[in-house]
């Protein structure tokens, strides 16, 4: 540049730092053979395979089609209720899919019966759910009632049972489970929602209660709370990496579905005594960018032993976070690969927890990853089946190596179940909730 004249120089530099301003103002468009971002985590990801991988199908039988994937385009959906657009870190990388399975132990009861008999002998805080009776809310147009409070009175008038209807009106009670003495034949049932209430008698010998309430009131809009409880120890890095690479897909996509939901998320990250911290809580937040960058600050570290304090932290998640008091979706999605420590000597009880879950209507979806073993697969199958969730387990090509990749094999103890990627899946099961509410709720 030396023989330049000065005038040519001071051109050149006008005209970068002209460039230079123009991409401050309008960001330049990525070049269409760049990859897409999957997330927001700030770990170095593995670079996904040139080829696009084939869409997972399940190698067993399903009880039913999987759900079509949701539509992902958020443009058609009304401005009031879309929520920033996810922003992914400079560092991202595209990562190699993540494929799950699910199943769900309340439509296949028999075989769920079957299972607990052939796993008789764990280690578990044993609730006898053998008796499960479904109570149904309607309405008077025969819609489902979302969120009524039913409580069952036994014999002495005492309220024996508290619980909340989920989106579809419904949800389960288990009598032997409540340590409900076998003499009591009868109950009296009342469910109630704003200042509309009904009360029946009903039989201990009928599988289902049905309940019609009068002109109940209607939520105005879909709420959504949805809380990722996540096992922070250091043989959850690999799955705290994937969690953190498909949340921004999960969540554009949950913004996109018809329903149209008013999301909150929240984060609850637990380890185990002796660590850094046993269990850390995040608020609710309706912000996206706000909970991916919590999610991405999350580190594995810690643990030791192989049970960790799930206890203590379901604990938590439930009884210290502000929950939407009033017609909302609540949805724990529990990540993990080990179960709840049961040698400590503490107040916090898986069993009991799942219980309070249906008292404050609250589903629990738990996803085994990588290395969950047989005591961990049952207590997470307690949870969802008792609360009215699924189990969702991580699958592979080679079921029992974690390392061979996404497919559609897994060592878990269970049959007819369907696969898909996981952020799809989480989607699916988010928007089966949602589907139930009725019409009046989805707007």
């Amino acid at each position: 540049m030396q023989s330049q004249p000065k005038s040519l120089r001071a051109h050149v530099l006008l005209l970068i730092v002209a460039i230079l301003f123009s991409g401050c103002a309008a960001p330049m468009a990525a070049p269409a053979s760049a990859p897409a971002a999957s997330g927001v985590g700030e770990s170095a990801a593995v670079e996904a395979p040139a080829a696009a991988a084939p869409e997972a199908e399940s190698v067993r039988p399903s009880s039913g089609p999987a759900s079509a994937a949701p539509a992902t385009d958020a443009s058609s959906a009304p401005s009031s209720h879309r929520g920033p657009t996810p922003v992914p870190y400079d560092n991202q990388r595209p990562v190699q899919p993540v494929t799950a399975g699910v199943v769900d132990d309340n439509e296949q009861w028999n075989d769920y019966l079957d299972y607990r008999a052939r796993h008789d002998y764990l280690w578990v805080n044993e609730r006898d759910i053998s008796e499960r009776i479904a109570v149904q809310v309607w309405d008077e147009n025969n819609e489902p009632v979302h969120d009524a409070t039913v409580e069952v009175y036994g014999d002495q008038q005492q309220v024996i049972f508290t619980g909340r209807t989920d989106a579809g009106g419904r949800l389960f009670f288990h009598p032997r489970a409540l340590d409900v003495s076998p003499r009591t034949q009868t109950f009296f049932v009342t469910a109630s929602k704003g200042y509309v209430a009904q009360r029946q008698q009903f039989s201990r010998q009928e599988s289902r209660w049905t309940i019609t309430l009068i002109d109940p009131p209607a939520a105005g809009r879909t709420q959504l709370d949805l809380l990722f409880l996540v096992d922070a120890t250091g043989s959850m890095s690999d799955e705290i990496e994937k969690l953190t690479n498909s949340i921004a897909e999960i969540a554009s996509q949950i913004d996109g579905l018809p329903e149209q939901p008013s999301v909150r998320y929240s984060l609850v990250s637990y380890r185990d005594r002796g660590d850094a911290y046993v269990v850390k809580a995040e608020e609710f937040t309706s912000h996206l960018n706000l909970f991916q960058k919590q999610l991405s600050r999350l580190r594995a570290d810690g643990g030791g032993d192989y049970p960790e304090a799930l206890s203590e932290a379901l604990h938590t998640a439930l009884h210290n976070s502000d929950w939407t008091g009033e017609d909302a979706v609540r949805l724990v999605i529990l990540v993990a690969d080990a179960p709840p420590h049961l040698d400590y000597q503490e107040r916090f009880a898986y069993d009991t927890d799942m219980i309070d879950a249906v008292g404050m209507g609250v589903k629990i979806f738990p996803v085994g990853a990588s290395g969950l073993d047989e005591q961990g697969e049952y207590i997470f199958r307690q949870m969802a089946q008792f609360t009215g969730g699924k189990f969702v387990f991580l699958t592979y090509e080679d079921g029992s190596d974690s390392t061979s990749g996404p497919g559609t094999e897994t060592t878990h103890d269970v049959d007819n179940y369907s696969v898909d990627t996981l952020d799809r899946l989480v989607v699916r099961l988010v928007r089966e909730e949602l589907a139930k509410l009725p019409q009046g709720s989805r707007q």
